[in-house]
C-alpha cells in the first residue's frame, strides 16, 4: 500500500512521490510542497555539524555575487535607513553585512548560531531569509512566523532553489543535503503568497520577494 503522510505546510494528505537511498519523498496534492519523512529529519547536533563544514566567508567575492542576486532587488524596493531582520544567518552574516554596507540596520537571528530570541519580539521593514525554508521542519509554524515580523508594506526576501522534475529528481544535488527536508515549487510560491496575505512581486529562480500589504 503506497504511503501517506500529512503535509507539514497544509495538513493536506500528501502520498509518496518517489525515494533515493536515503530517504522517502511526499508531494502535497493541494500546496505542491515536496517534503522528506520527517523519521528522517536530523537533530540539532547533526544540523550544525553539517553546517559548519560550509565556507560561507563574508569576504569571498564569489558567495557576494551569489548573495547579490537577492540583495540587488530587494536594496531597489528599499529606503535609505530602513532597519531588516536576518533570519536565519548562520555563522558567517555575509548577507547582513553586505545590506549594512548598503546604509541599512540589520539585526541577526539563527536557531544555532545567534538564539537572541528578543529579535523576534520587533517588527521590521525587510526580512530576508537566504537558503533557510528548505531547512524548516515545521513549515506551517515557521512562515506565518516569518510574515509576523514585518511591519505593513515590508519585505520578505527569499533564496531556495526550485526542485526540478520527477525525471531530474534522481540526479539532483540539492537534495542530497540531509539537512533539506522541505522543497518548493513555482506553485508552493504562489500558495503561500495566497495563504499568508502577501504580496508576491518577484520569482526568478531562486530568488522571491514578496511584500507584506501596507493595510495588513
Amino acid at each position: 500500500m503506497m504511503r501517506e503522510l500529512s503535509c507539514p505546510l497544509c495538513t493536506a494528505i500528501a502520498p509518496w512521490y518517489t525515494a533515493d537511498q536515503y530517504r522517502d519523498f511526499f508531494r502535497c496534492p493541494a500546496c505542491d510542497l515536496l517534503f522528506v519523512d520527517p523519521v528522517t529529519h536530523p537533530s540539532p547536533d547533526e544540523e550544525r555539524a553539517i553546517y559548519d563544514l560550509h565556507e560561507n566567508d563574508p569576504d569571498d567575492p564569489g558567495y557576494r555575487r551569489f548573495l547579490s542576486r537577492l540583495t540587488g532587488p530587494l536594496i531597489e524596493r528599499l529606503e535609505p535607513g530602513m532597519s531588516g531582520l536576518d533570519f536565519g544567518c548562520g555563522p558567517g552574516p555575509a548577507l547582513s553585512m553586505m545590506l549594512v554596507e548598503s546604509g541599512f540596520e540589520v539585526a541577526l537571528y539563527d536557531p544555532l548560531y545567534a538564539p537572541d530570541a528578543r529579535v523576534l519580539e520587533r517588527r521590521y521593514d525587510f526580512v530576508t531569509c537566504t537558503e533557510v525554508v528548505e531547512h524548516f521542519h515545521e513549515p506551517a509554524r515557521d512562515w506565518p512566523r516569518l510574515v509576523q515580523l514585518l511591519r505593513p508594506g515590508g519585505w520578505l526576501a527569499v533564496m531556495t532553489r526550485m526542485r526540478v522534475s520527477i525525471e531530474k529528481f534522481p540526479g539532483w544535488q540539492y537534495k542530497n543535503d540531509p539537512t533539506h527536508v522541505c522543497f518548493y515549487s513555482p506553485a508552493v510560491i504562489q500558495w503561500l503568497a495566497r495563504r499568508l496575505g502577501l504580496e508576491l512581486h518577484l520569482h526568478e529562480g531562486d530568488v522571491v520577494l514578496f511584500r507584506r500589504p501596507v493595510s495588513k
